[in-house]
């Protein structure tokens, strides 16, 4: 019988990751393509997804970042990994659930004009998440926008690190890391 992570990784190499040659969104081009959503999407994925992020969270995180009382990213990648995490850790009835938000590209033109929706309060320290991390750019704009709205990012949490200097980028930032997978441990 699998353990849950190497449940998750098959689901991953099943659904999400592709080889050959492949435009990023940096415009970098690169002989993987990792589409996470595809496998936060799927029910069991997810479910894996919760149980995994919110062991290291718990486990890991939490110890070493006690006021972290939020976990969210940029939509639409850490939207349903963020939630998954979050529902975990109420599930397993968690002495700490963590409020799930989500960060959107740009901040609304109507309404309350918002770029951050969900369980986000200015003076919050949080926990960012992002599916995928190559270059670290669009957890670095949700790491901004987070900043811009006075929160704290304490910790990154992200689904595959490409291992192509995004965490050295977000690290540099003095925000350390946590993936779940990296290339290496998805492929060899």
């Amino acid at each position: 019988m699998q353990s849950p992570q190497e449940h998750l990784k098959s689901i991953l190499l099943q659904k999400s990751v592709r080889t050959g040659t492949f435009t990023l969104a940096s415009g970098k081009v690169s002989d993987l393509y990792v589409d996470c959503r595809v496998t936060a999407l799927d029910p069991v994925g997810a479910t894996l997804i919760g149980s995994i992020g919110w062991d290291l969270v718990e486990g890991e995180i939490l110890r070493q970042f006690p006021e972290i009382c939020a976990i969210g990213g940029m939509t639409m990648g850490a939207d349903p990994i963020s939630l998954a995490i979050g529902m975990t850790g109420a599930l397993r009835k968690a002495d700490k659930m963590l409020q799930v938000f989500t960060v959107r590209k740009e901040a609304k033109d109507h309404g309350r004009g918002r770029r951050i929706e969900g369980n986000f309060n200015s003076g919050d320290t949080v926990l960012v998440v992002d599916d995928v991390i190559t270059t670290g750019g669009s957890t670095l704009k949700a790491i901004d926008a987070i900043e811009a709205e006075g929160g704290k990012v304490a910790a990154a949490l992200v689904l595959v690190d490409r291992e192509e200097g995004g965490r050295q980028a977000i690290e540099a930032r003095g925000i350390p890391v946590f993936p779940l997978f990296s290339r290496s441990s998805l492929l060899g």
